[in-house]
């Protein structure tokens, strides 16, 4: 059962991926037929072509590997003439810089909204955080259940999640609570009850209603046990409506901005020293692996609008970095030209693209190795 689920985590992250780079491309599209340039291809997925059909003057394609998509912008790629590859001089290479740069920026902005839409939905769904100088306010008194793993003692005695454990043993728990001479916050204290063996209770709240909890618990000297529980402090929530959801999600976008911006300089900079083992410990950016481990958690604790808004967030902010072959790069090489007003000579333009793309290489090789040794 394990192996299926997992299983069916997978399909479901590949969907997800599906859905969001054909979301991108898209963008990419309309804007360039918006200016009249024509489109050659538009793909869901890489590699072999397993479907394909005209329509609109654009061959759409469906491709093997659902790793991403692509769109071919006439224009865009270089033509060749006596044999090699020269400037196009057509379609997206005759629009004006603010045409190109629109077409460029389109991808990583429909990223932007499905980012704030789903967010918006999911806000709406489940309340909006308090937020408190700048910090979303919670409460260490009580433990919130994010997600129970799968065949776990946890889900056996019959912890669910969204469950919030206000008492362990009969004893309310504390604001703060003090193990191994540490002041740590009170929802702690249920790590220091299951460190310990014998007989526990759970008081937890589900649905507006008490329950308790009991089993048995043995935890060996020389065995460390997992209960089978991702919780934390319990964060407050209010209600809102979808205007002040669209505000909270709006926020939360803006407020993500130096965040991501800053994990990407750190994975940049472990990437220069090859600092596998660092990248790996750390909580910046992961690989695939580890992305479908967060989409498992995500399942299991009802959050899978907030990680597809991740996903959207992640993909538009690296597309924006200033690196030749992004989206952000070629916004720049075009910015540089206009500011010029002059182009840079096809070969110098082919060999920044090439080079920012073999870095963007690099950069995903280190991620997925990251990711390996993190998972051994």
């Amino acid at each position: 059962m394990s192996v299926l689920l997992w299983v069916l985590v997978v399909v479901i992250y590949l969907l997800i991926i599906a859905v969001i780079t054909a979301a991108h491309e898209w963008a990419h599209y309309i804007a360039a037929r918006r200016q009249g340039v024509a489109v050659n291809s538009f793909s869901v997925g890489m590699g072999p072509v397993l479907y394909r059909r005209m329509w609109r003057g654009t061959e759409w394609r469906l491709s093997a590997l659902p790793i991403g998509g692509y769109v071919e912008i006439d224009g865009m790629a270089p033509e060749m003439q006596d044999g090699r590859p020269v400037r196009a001089t057509r379609g997206f290479a005759g629009l004006g810089a603010l045409g190109k740069i629109a077409v460029l920026l389109a991808g990583p902005a429909m990223n932007l909204v499905l980012a704030i839409a789903l967010l918006t939905v999911g806000f709406t769904r489940d309340g909006v955080p308090v937020i408190e100088n700048g910090r979303p306010v919670v409460r260490n008194d009580r433990a919130r259940i994010e997600s129970v793993v799968a065949g776990s003692v946890a889900e056996r005695v019959g912890v669910r999640d969204g469950d919030v454990i206000v008492a362990v043993n009969g004893r309310p728990l504390p604001n703060e609570t003090v193990v191994d001479g540490q002041t740590l916050p009170g929802y702690r204290a249920v790590q220091e009850a299951l460190a310990t063996s014998g007989r526990k209770t759970f008081t937890v709240e589900r649905e507006g209603q008490r329950q308790t909890v009991a089993f048995d618990w043995a935890q060996s000297s020389g065995e460390r046990r997992t209960f089978g529980i991702r919780y934390g402090p319990e964060t407050l929530i209010r209600d809102v409506g979808v205007g002040g959801a669209f505000a909270a999600a709006t926020r939360t976008a803006v407020l993500a901005v130096p965040q991501v911006l800053a994990s990407f300089g750190r994975l940049f900079q472990r990437a220069a020293t090859l600092d596998v083992q660092g990248a790996a410990q750390s909580d910046d950016v992961g690989g695939p692996i580890r992305t479908v481990t967060f989409l498992r958690a995500a399942l299991e604790g009802g959050q899978i609008l907030q990680f597809a808004a991740l996903v959207n967030l992640s993909l538009a902010f690296f597309n924006l970095l200033p690196i030749p072959g992004l989206d952000g790069g070629r916004v720049l090489l075009v910015a540089v030209q206009a500011l010029a007003r002059r182009p840079l000579s096809f070969e110098v333009e082919n060999s920044i693209n090439f080079a920012g793309f073999a870095f963007v290489m690099l950069i995903m090789l280190f991620v997925v190795l990251s990711d390996v040794v993190r998972l051994f």
